[in-house]
């Protein structure tokens, strides 16, 4: 823990004005090719699902936690810790170790 100019506490990485420290999550990570646009586990459940998420360290593709939570369970399962949307177009990710986009 580090202290700020006023001795007040502040959070090693932390970003300015409060802001949340990067995620280095995403610096580790390196060019993964999405596995099939489907959740295998709610497939073998007979269950559809809306919006897919894929792991972007290995490839895997499942569907989000508004449906059946199956890449949560990917990542409980491998340590895996960012996931994209698999939407056309879309940039959103999310650190599932720091609970943010990112």
């Amino acid at each position: 823990m580090s202290l700020d100019a006023e001795a007040t506490k502040v959070a090693a990485g932390a970003g300015l004005n409060g802001q949340a420290p990067r995620c280095d999550h995403i610096d580790l990570l390196s060019a993964v090719e999405p596995g099939k646009r489907e959740c295998q586990e709610c497939l073998a459940a007979g269950r559809a699902w809306a919006r897919l998420l894929v792991c972007l360290s290995c490839g895997w593709v499942a569907c989000s936690d508004a449906e059946g939570g199956h890449a949560r369970a990917h990542y409980w399962e491998t340590d895996h810790p960012v996931v994209a949307s698999m939407e056309p177009g879309s940039t959103w990710r999310w650190c599932y170790v720091h609970r943010r986009t990112v």
